[in-house]
């Protein structure tokens, strides 16, 4: 004998309480794994190897000469190697330096209190001379 229930419904799947499984999953995982990223602030340990030197290696670094050091102060004012120098001057200096050595290195120290558009007029003094190699010299936390 059959019994009859009613209408007869078909079966569906319950989304809501998937749904919630889903969600309680991904906060398990969330709270089981560490998210913290390692402190950029901390020195990094260096291994205890001395490195061998190499002949080729000695005399490549003597062969490299000193980057042209650029200095530029709060104020606005230009050094070169030190010494305090015009706009001109260090635009000669550049031009005769393209000319010598194309691939010459150029560091330029610019003091943190310098305006940007300083720094960029020394980079476009460079660019205009074709002097690419250029660097930020920058001071070490402390």
């Amino acid at each position: 004998m059959r019994i009859d229930l009613g209408e007869d419904e078909q079966p569906e799947i319950g989304l809501i309480a998937l749904i919630d499984c889903i969600f309680f999953l991904l906060m398990f995982f969330m709270v089981a794994t560490s998210f913290t990223q390692p402190d950029q602030r901390k020195p990094q340990k260096e291994l205890p190897v001395t490195l061998p030197t190499s002949q080729i290696s000695l005399e490549r670094e003597e062969a490299v000469p000193a980057p042209l050091a650029i200095g530029v102060d709060k104020d606005g004012k230009f050094f070169l190697d030190g010494e305090p120098v015009s706009t001109q001057t260090l635009h000669g200096r550049l031009k005769a330096e393209a000319v010598r050595d194309p691939g010459r290195r150029i560091r330029i120290d610019g003091d943190q209190l310098a305006k940007y558009q300083d720094i960029v007029h020394v980079l476009d003094l460079c660019q205009f001379e074709r002097l690419t190699n250029i660097s930020m010299h920058t001071r070490g936390a402390q």
